[in-house]
């Protein structure tokens, strides 16, 4: 594919379009189209301020460096129509549709209503857009130009950001003028943007002088400070004096000082409107509640669009301009086309909308619209419109839209039941879409309106519950009851409702982690049959208990992945979690990474999610900075939107890494928050990680003897919990701290329990914990040096470095304490290493000062230098250390200094660090040699 980076042979022409000033800007467009590879450009400015003549600009310079030019406009009254902007700017390159392939094809069908078949997610018709430019532009640069990007409807300008973060390597560039102070998707779509600033007052002055050369010095003097230097103003102002000749009737001319200026400008259309023949009027209003463009070269895609006719008068008047391309009217500018609306009554907007639903009748969405705002009392055959329009809008990915149109459908309901099914239905697609607050507010409408329930409101008043306050109770029995009723009361429903309930139950029962509940979920669902999609036969094996239904799980979860371009963003989130269960996260990685901020409008959620799971991926393959700042960002993601149950989700790992990294303090800090919050709401998901986090931080301070207690409340030795997600995951937590206090019955049955489920062969991370688990419990050299040799050499290693040098740090121990110091250096230094690339300064010191008992000269880490040098032992330290030298234990020295077990073993845990030693036998040593130190 050749780069643009050339012009044609020859000098290259000057534009047709004559842009006074704006160097620095017409500078920056000059080197937009000369870049080697394809980027986006966003303009943005004040209304009138000249976009669209530098849009035109770029656009007549365009065919002198080879560019295809494809340009396309936002209208007001197009905004709430799935994909309209889409269409309107691919329409001229869908001839090379046939070179795609399947998937991609049926995407544009269904966005553009042409087939059926699931609405496709932002990431899926983006890479499908892409895929539609990439061959358009292997014969010649394609340059989109879009304007008036803010009145884009809000599905095509998500996959607009998508394609223009993505067109480096293509030659493919993308321009949009986007007005300020008017939100659109283009305020968050990380896309470069150019500032268009009013004109100079030398330019100023020059184009007034241009365009209105006649006008004497006061009328010039008052129009150069009105326009503050807008083009748009320079141009239409003069035109509204009535010859007044003091600058005070100027001023009253122009309108009064303390208003926009676009308001301003408005007034000055508004006067020429109002001049207009009530005929012309009427036309002029029927094609501004149309969509009719505003300026030329725009691709017109709708033949139905409504054509203007006998307006010559305010052709005339500067109110209209004629397309060359087809001699349809035009309105001059974007506010012509709002004043036209603004100024008209409600009356005469309702006739207009009237006369534009017959226009459109063969148009299922445009139909609907017209005939909503013509309509004021409750009729059921626009009710009836709306809901096939919302339907259109769904099936075609355009749920935010959907929403509206079935609320206004509830609106103009008949009767009341359908006006509670309705706003019931609406309630369902806003849920799914993550708009809480809007969801909640439409069930609370439905249940008025009402005494049936549908299950659309069902789902959501669960969804709503359990997100924003943690009611898995309450959420569980309601999505079990609306299941049993569809499945017993033969409730006309569609699969598809029925697997979204399916889906949240499996959610919600995640959360709750109790066995009962999943016992009753997995009956449920059995009753259901053949009705149970294979995917959600994956989340719940995977969702509830892993040890006992995890046995070819992953290559399940493995099959299920490889059929991508079916997912929607909640469908990964989904499997993504199921990947998480089987410890598989960092092979689905880059879905993962795609998907984050590339989700449908509303999918707040499945972001949220994606995140999360971003987390715990680079949590567990030891990048913990970046998962540090990925949670922080899930939890403000979760707080900025009400998500009360994912910001505490965000805390617990938040407090799980902070415990890995030694910072225990903040670990319990977060620690006590969320188990203060999830324990009293049953969410047991949560309250194991906080347990999970105590045990982490304690293993952390050296305090074997707390770790233990946290463990062993997750579950008990030898077992593991039915339906406790942290059961497993703890397994090396539990017989590490069982082995360091003496209970090696418990810790060895712990090991063999694991051994005996086939943890092995569920997940690698599990097969590389329970290889060193066993290796950690055997009483014979041999089996453990053959768990150790499985452990060390397993692929899983290198994806979870931290349970490794665990592993490690404790085959070195064992190899000093039961053979030689030499054999034990290897897998000691290795661990050290490792604990001091993480970031876990405790474990690392631990590490070390073992290496160093083994005699070898390691240099000490930073941290342990640091501490060992500035920090000797405090008085209450030192006369532990000496307690603990002679022979005294823990409980022992705690009666007589009156402080706990608990305590004196966090004492001991930072003295050890502190003179180099690992075990109360060599305490007297190091003491003697402080003692010896300090006589020199």
């Amino acid at each position: 594919m050749e780069s643009p980076v050339e012009p044609l042979a020859g000098t290259v022409e000057p534009p047709a379009t004559t842009v006074v000033g704006r160097e620095l800007e017409q500078e920056a467009l000059a080197s937009f189209l000369a870049a080697a590879e394809g980027q986006a450009l966003v303009l943005t400015g004040d209304p009138g301020v000249g976009k669209s003549a530098l849009l035109n600009h770029v656009a007549d310079l365009a065919p002198a460096w080879r560019y295809r030019v494809v340009r396309a406009a936002g209208v007001e009254a197009e905004s709430q129509l799935p994909f309209a902007g889409l269409h309107q700017l691919l329409y001229p390159l869908l001839s090379f549709a046939d070179q795609l392939d399947e998937t991609h094809r049926a995407a544009f069908d269904v966005a553009f209503g042409r087939g059926g078949g699931k609405p496709p997610s932002v990431m899926t018709l983006g890479i499908a857009v892409l895929s539609l430019l990439a061959p358009a532009a292997s014969r010649e640069p394609v340059l989109l130009v879009l304007d008036d990007g803010q009145w884009l409807d809000t599905a095509s300008t998500e996959v607009y950001g998508f394609v223009g973060r993505r067109l480096a390597g293509s030659s493919v560039k993308l321009v949009v003028g986007v007005r300020s102070h008017v939100r659109s998707g283009f305020d968050t779509a990380a896309l470069p943007e150019l500032s268009v600033a009013p004109l100079s007052p030398d330019a100023s002055a020059h184009l007034l002088d241009l365009h209105h050369p006649a006008l004497d010095p006061p009328t010039r003097r008052l129009v150069l400070s009105e326009a503050q230097g807008n083009p748009l103003a320079l141009l239409e102002l003069p035109s509204q004096l009535q010859g007044g000749t003091s600058e005070r009737s100027l001023e009253e001319s122009l309108g009064y000082r303390g208003v926009r200026l676009p308001h301003r400008i408005q007034h000055a259309y508004g006067v020429r409107i109002e001049a207009l023949d009530t005929a012309v009027r009427t036309e002029l209003l029927r094609g501004a509640l149309d969509g009719v463009e505003a300026g030329t070269g725009v691709n017109r895609t709708r033949r139905t669009r409504y054509r203007m006719t006998d307006a010559d008068q305010a052709l005339s008047s500067g109110l209209l301009d004629i397309d060359p391309t087809g001699g349809d009217y035009l309105f001059r500018h974007p506010l012509v086309r709002s004043t036209v609306i603004q100024m008209a009554t409600p009356n005469e907007r309702r006739a207009a909308h009237t006369t534009l639903a017959q226009v459109h009748r063969n148009d299922v969405e445009r139909h609907a619209t017209h005939l909503a705002a013509a309509t004021i009392d409750p009729d059921e055959q626009v009710a009836v419109a709306l809901e096939a329009a919302a339907d259109s809008a769904t099936r075609r990915g355009g749920a935010p839209v959907a929403v509206a149109w079935l609320t206004r459908a509830a609106e103009l309901s008949e009767s009341q039941e359908e006006r509670s099914r309705r706003l019931g239905d609406a309630a369902f697609i806003a849920g799914h879409a993550g708009l809480l607050d809007h969801a909640k507010r439409l069930v609370d409408s439905a249940t008025a309106s009402g005494t049936i329930e549908f299950p659309a409101s069902v789902i959501t008043r669960a969804y709503v519950a359990l997100y924003e306050d943690g009611d898995v109770r309450s959420s569980q029995l309601q999505v079990m009851a609306a299941i049993v009723n569809m499945r017993d009361q033969g409730t006309p429903e569609s699969d598809e409702v029925l697997a979204r309930l399916v889906n949240l139950l499996l959610i919600i029962n995640e959360y709750a982690s109790d066995h009962a509940s999943w016992q009753r979920a997995h009956a449920l669902l059995a009753s259901l049959d053949d009705r149970v999609p294979a995917d959600s036969l994956i989340y719940q094996d995977a969702y509830s208990d892993v040890v006992r239904r995890g046995a070819g799980l992953s290559d399940r979860v493995e099959r299920a992945f490889v059929d991508l371009h079916r997912l929607e963003p909640w469908d990964v989130t989904h499997l993504g979690v199921a990947a998480y269960h089987v410890d598989r996260l960092s092979q689905y990685r880059p879905h993962l990474e795609r998907a984050v901020g590339e989700t449908a409008r509303g999918a707040t959620t499945s972001n949220m999610t994606m995140l999360y799971l971003l987390m715990l991926d680079q949590l567990a393959i030891g990048e913990w900075d970046e998962a540090e700042r990925t949670g922080e960002r899930s939890l403000e993601l979760a707080l900025s939107h009400g998500h009360a149950l994912y910001a505490h989700h965000s805390r617990a790992y938040l407090a799980l890494l902070a415990a890995l990294r030694g910072q225990v303090e903040r670990a319990r800090q977060l620690q006590a928050t969320v188990d203060s919050w999830a324990r009293p709401r049953g969410v047991g998901f949560l309250t194991q990680i906080a347990d999970a986090v105590g045990t982490a931080a304690a293993l952390s301070e050296g305090d074997y003897e707390a770790a233990y207690l946290y463990a062993i409340g997750i579950t008990s030795p030898g077992t593991f919990e039915s339906c406790a997600h942290q059961a497993s995951r703890t397994l090396l937590d539990l017989v590490e701290a069982a082995v360091h206090t003496g209970r090696t019955g418990q810790a060895r049955r712990h090991a063999l329990a694991a051994r005996d489920a086939g943890l092995p062969d569920v997940s690698p991370r599990l097969a590389l914990t329970t290889y060193g688990a066993l290796a950690m419990t055997a009483t014979d050299d041999e089996e453990a040096d053959d768990m150790y040799r499985r452990a060390d050499g397993h692929p899983a290693g290198a994806h979870f470095p931290f349970e490794l040098a665990r592993i490690r740090l404790a085959h070195g121990i064992r190899l000093r304490h039961t053979r030689n110091h030499r054999a034990a250096r290897r897998p000691l230094l290795q661990a050290a290493e490792t604990f001091e690339r993480l970031g876990a300064p405790a474990w690392s010191e631990r590490a070390r000062a073992e290496l160093r008992a083994s005699g070898a000269s390691a240099p000490a880490s930073s941290a342990s230098a640091a501490s060992t040098l500035a920090q000797p032992l405090t008085w209450q330290e030192r006369r532990i250390a000496d307690l603990a030298a002679g022979g005294l234990t823990n409980k022992e020295i705690g009666a007589r200094l009156h402080l706990s077990p608990r305590t004196v073993s966090s004492h001991l845990y930072r003295i050890f660090p502190k003179l180099g030693v690992t075990s109360r036998a060599a305490l007297r040593d190091a003491l003697g040699t402080v003692l010896d130190a300090r006589g020199a």
